[in-house]
């Protein structure tokens, strides 16, 4: 990295992360490890800021027993860097459980352990983030007529105190939102999944023991599980448009679509492919669950059917087509799809889990937004090494990692790369080149020349 003016230097950071979940701690971990290379002067100066009061990822679904389903190798160094003491297997060492975990033979840890190996590695970065601060706008700052810095403006949530960062890059990572249908109000006995097990701990008294679950992806099963194990007096019914739930393709040709690798195709390839390659893959990651939660679910309702008393019911092939608040409970009405056939349950509880969706980096842009074209389909240009294009004379650079998928593919909101595109990202504001997957530095192309592969 070019050594700064030192007239440029005055409370002004490198880089300002906003939002501090998986993406933006393998981040931080990388000009972590990238500091320790360099002097003082020379390292990289960045803050992060974190609307949540302290470090957490999908706190309401840990479930007990709940494993992850990738590989623990992915975790938020090791393909960047496997010698890096932030590895899960460091962790696991440092925890006095490395053995263990070998004797287990699993490459699927618990969701609980990999949480709180997360946790482990954000306190060691502790004194590169701040927590309770919500951005509320990202304001561009001339220099010489130029866009040459950002302001990113932060409110504490416990004060009410205005923040304001100065920087010469900024990346938002700030995850998923919860994905309801359209009409549907959460509240008091309307969930999402995201938050169950805080729901769950003050859920009104049940009246009727009769709980619905909306979905048919791998948290759905998973809820369906859990209620049905923790109410064992109350019924539970699972609602979905499949005809049942569908194993997740996991086999190993299969997954080649989250390789580093399958980045840079996805991204070069022409807009037709990218719909032929985003379908054919869906199957890995959306609206399907792991085999032996499936197969554990049937074996529950065969059993209740031997024994006399089916708790758990699979409404397949239908839908919600209407929600209803009733005084102590709610209304659905339910199609089953086939026949148009429509009956009306009451549920103490009802859980969306509908999935999510990324949240859309333009809402946080502010101000600096009207410097940033769309699409045609209205959607942020983002380039390979996931920097927002701007308009001419924009030299700051702004960084979305997570709403990319139309652009950068199915692994973009998950784990799989998170360790590879930290490293990338910092390749890309140390050097301007976005180096390609699985090459040295020498083959490195630059982000304009990839941009021009992608708009062929």
């Amino acid at each position: 990295m070019a050594r700064r003016p030192a007239s440029a230097d005055n409370g002004i950071l490198d880089l300002v992360g906003v939002g501090f979940g998986p993406s933006n701690l393998a981040l931080a971990i990388a000009v972590q490890e990238h500091n320790a290379q360099r002097s003082p002067q020379d390292a990289l100066r960045v803050s992060f800021l974190e609307r949540q009061a302290s470090f957490g990822w999908h706190r309401g679904m840990l479930l007990e027993g709940a494993t992850m389903q990738v590989s623990f190798l992915k975790d938020l160094v090791t393909l960047r860097n496997p010698a890096s003491d932030f590895s899960f297997l460091s962790f696991l060492h440092e925890q006095n459980r490395l053995v263990d975990f070998i004797n287990h033979k699993t490459q699927f840890p618990l969701r609980q352990e990999f949480h709180d190996y997360l946790e482990w590695a954000a306190r060691r970065l502790d004194h590169l983030v701040s927590y309770d601060l919500r951005v509320v706008d990202l304001r561009p700052v001339l220099v010489d007529g130029e866009i040459a810095l950002v302001d990113v403006v932060a409110v504490c949530g416990d004060t009410g105190e205005t923040v304001v960062r100065r920087a010469r890059n900024v990346v938002l990572a700030v995850g998923l939102e919860p994905n309801v249908p359209d009409g549907i109000a959460l509240g008091e006995r309307v969930w999402h999944n995201y938050d169950l097990l805080d729901r769950v701990a003050t859920m009104p008294p049940l009246i009727r023991d009769r709980f619905v679950v909306v979905g048919a992806g791998q948290s759905a099963a998973e809820v369906t599980e859990f209620l049905h194990t923790r109410h064992p007096g109350a019924e539970v019914t699972a609602v979905f448009a499949r005809y049942g739930l569908s194993p997740a393709d996991n086999s190993a040709f299969a997954n080649q679509i989250f390789d580093p690798s399958a980045v840079d195709d996805f991204y070069t390839a022409p807009p037709a492919v990218k719909d032929m390659l985003s379908a054919y893959s869906r199957g890995t990651n959306y609206s399907v669950v792991d085999l032996d939660l499936i197969d554990e679910l049937y074996r529950r309702v065969y059993r209740e059917k031997v024994h006399g008393r089916e708790r758990l019911r699979m409404m397949r092939a239908s839908r919600v087509l209407d929600l209803r608040p009733l005084a102590d409970g709610v209304a659905l009405d339910v199609e089953f799809l086939p026949t148009g056939a429509q009956q009306t349950l009451e549920s103490d509880i009802v859980v969306f889990a509908t999935g999510y969706r990324s949240r859309d980096p333009r809402q946080l842009l502010g101000t600096l937004g009207e410097h940033c074209p769309s699409d045609a389909a209205g959607r942020p240009r983002i380039g390979r090494d996931y920097r927002l294009l701007t308009e001419p004379g924009t030299t700051a650079g702004v960084y979305v990692l997570g709403a990319t998928e139309h652009s950068h593919g199915i692994s973009s909101t998950l784990l799989s790369n998170v360790a590879v595109r930290a490293g990338e990202l910092l390749h890309s504001i140390t050097t301007g080149t976005t180096p390609i997957a699985g090459a040295d530095d020498s083959t490195a192309r630059t982000t304009s020349e990839l941009s021009a592969l992608a708009a062929r």
